[in-house]
């Protein structure tokens, strides 16, 4: 009786941590294509009478006008990693630096395991003008924070539906095998998928609030003086320049935003001057 009772204690815990991955994988299903030889992104939903085919065949033609209006366009039908990658690498081409960011910044949100946007959103903030060290921070976040962006949501929840199963297979041997050999395998192999189910509904519920609570943004003006107050009145305490990222600390304000920066310095800039990532 008491195998029985811990066999759906087991099923009911994973049966809970495997609804809360396959809530993220549903939402996900019709966002992953593989584009190319390696590079996944988020799949596009064309609006009837225009194509990212369109926009492509602009922006190998050097027509990036008409290839940002294309993506722009897209875009207004749903969020798509390959779109904002490709858009930003238009703009980029076009000359604004401040934007391609932005779109490389959107693209990582959806795919921030993806190393193409990552090395094109380098190569941009290299010509940026500002170039803020942010504080150390703990090697411990910093390497959980790297582990939990090295994989999309998408995946994030297929690891936790394939320890979920194993986790199932796990405590039936554990439970119902007569050889101790096995129930001991069950034993470490189920506390193991537990682990694993756990942090990777944790992992895929943290990117997911990431994209649905943004609190980055970047400067689009060419420069901003950020006061100490929300008002043109206000000391000026430092300029920033476009393309420099700024987290929004603030945000109950509508013409004015408080921002922080990654090496400690806060103040106030108007909200005309940046867009939210």
């Amino acid at each position: 009786m008491k195998k029985i009772l811990f066999f759906a204690l087991g099923l009911f815990m994973a049966m809970t941590s495997w609804g809360q991955v396959a809530s993220d994988t549903l939402r996900n299903t019709n966002d992953s294509v593989s584009i190319g030889s390696h590079t996944e992104f988020s799949a596009v939903k064309q609006p009837e009478g225009m194509t990212k085919a369109e926009g492509d065949s602009a922006y190998m033609k050097n027509d990036y006008t008409s290839a940002i209006q294309i993506y722009e366009t897209l875009l207004k039908e749903g969020e798509a990693a390959e779109i904002y990658y490709n858009l930003g690498n238009s703009y980029y081409k076009a000359g604004d630096i401040a934007r391609a960011i932005l779109n490389y910044e959107r693209a990582l949100l959806l795919q921030p395991g993806n190393a193409d946007i990552r090395a094109n959103l380098e190569i941009a903030r290299a010509k940026t003008v500002d170039k803020v060290i942010p504080i150390p921070e703990i090697f411990f976040v910093s390497w959980t924070k790297s582990l939990i962006n090295s994989l999309s949501i998408d995946a994030w929840a297929k690891i936790g539906i394939v320890c979920f199963l194993l986790l199932l297979t796990s405590l039936y041997f554990f439970f119902f095998s007569k050889q101790i050999v096995w129930k001991k395998a069950g034993f470490i192999t189920g506390c193991v998928s537990l682990v694993l189910v756990i942090l990777a509904n944790v992992f895929a519920f943290q990117q997911k609030n990431e994209l649905l609570n943004r609190k980055n943004a970047i400067i689009l003006t060419p420069s901003v003086t950020v006061r100490s107050t929300p008002s043109e009145s206000g000391t000026s305490l430092f300029i920033l320049h476009e393309g420099r990222k700024v987290k929004i600390e603030d945000n109950s304000m509508r013409e004015w935003k408080e921002i922080h920066l990654e090496d400690g310095k806060v103040g106030w800039v108007p909200a005309s001057s940046i867009e939210i990532i």
